[in-house]
């Protein structure tokens, strides 16, 4: 009787869909059907948070989702606040209950073999601009970790071609020096001897536009996508998957997760460890794959 009053309730009175109103209608149902499944006297206005939590729980053991688990939650939590506004219940027993907290995704990278066959020179015109300039830009992107941000704001004067690093300002204008090696170093000297002879500079950027001026964002996001589909059928082919994949290279390699972080210009240790993740679900794999008794 309560369920039905509530779910005419937002039909009429809230407006919501067809749809809507019957998945409300669902969720209750179901919650319904649990409580009562542990003890068929229960009503709506003798249930106690730990119904509620032993409801989550059993969902996740199901395998839903945290999501799924939350949108439930919430349609139980509006059904009470109905209940408690209509003097039906004296009390809300889902005030107090927190839902599953959402899993992370899993940040994406391409695998080491997929960008070692994009970045063959063989792959690519060397004496036009545009082909030297993707390389070099997922080169760069590859082997410092770099937001493409920092990198599209880099100016040749913050290269030291020398002492092989980079001086590049991340967030909050936080300025750091990232090392790189010979290949990049050999790398970023022909392609600015094609830039210098192939376009009039009108500003002191690393990486230019055809038209001299520094590239922008969408140019370079293009580019990095347009190339990655090359070799890989990710669904997300974004700059920032690069610096993915140099973070997940560098821990899959021994680096420490202290240096990665550093590197990256985390503030935070537990924003570099998302990937200890990745590379724990890539190790998995690979022992899941050859070991004889996985």
């Amino acid at each position: 009787m309560w369920v039905k009053e509530f779910l005419d309730y937002l039909q009429s009175e809230r407006n919501y869909s067809a749809r809507t109103v019957e998945e409300y209608g669902d969720d209750l149902r179901g919650f319904e059907s649990f409580f009562k499944s542990l003890d068929a006297r229960l009503t709506w206005d003798a249930v106690d948070s730990d119904i509620i939590r032993d409801w989550m729980e059993s969902m996740m053991d199901k395998g839903n989702t945290a999501t799924s688990v939350n949108r439930r939650l919430s349609a139980v939590r509006s059904f009470y606040r109905f209940l408690l506004s209509r003097g039906l219940v004296t009390s809300d027993p889902s005030h107090t209950v927190k839902g599953p907290k959402k899993e992370k995704p899993l940040p994406q990278f391409v695998r080491e073999r997929d960008i070692e066959a994009l970045l063959d020179e063989q792959m690519w015109n060397m004496e036009r601009y545009e082909d030297v300039r993707a390389r070099t830009l997922i080169l760069t992107l590859y082997e410092t970790g770099v937001r493409i941000s920092e990198l599209l704001g880099l100016d040749d004067e913050a290269v030291d071609m020398d002492a092989c690093q980079m001086k590049v300002t991340g967030k909050r204008d936080k300025e750091r020096i990232i090392p790189f090696g010979e290949e990049l170093k050999c790398a970023l000297a022909g392609y600015m001897k094609l830039r210098d002879a192939s376009v009039a500079r009108h500003s002191p950027a690393m990486f230019l536009s055809r038209k001299g001026g520094r590239m922008n964002y969408s140019q370079a996001r293009r580019e990095v996508m347009r190339q990655l589909s090359r070799v890989c059928a990710l669904k997300k082919r974004s700059p920032h998957v690069l610096r993915h994949t140099f973070a997940t290279a560098m821990l899959n390699n021994g680096a420490g997760l202290e240096s990665v972080k550093k590197l990256l210009g985390h503030s935070r240790l537990t924003t570099t460890e998302i990937y200890t993740h990745t590379t724990y679900e890539q190790l998995k794999k690979v022992y899941e794959s050859a070991h004889p008794r996985a």
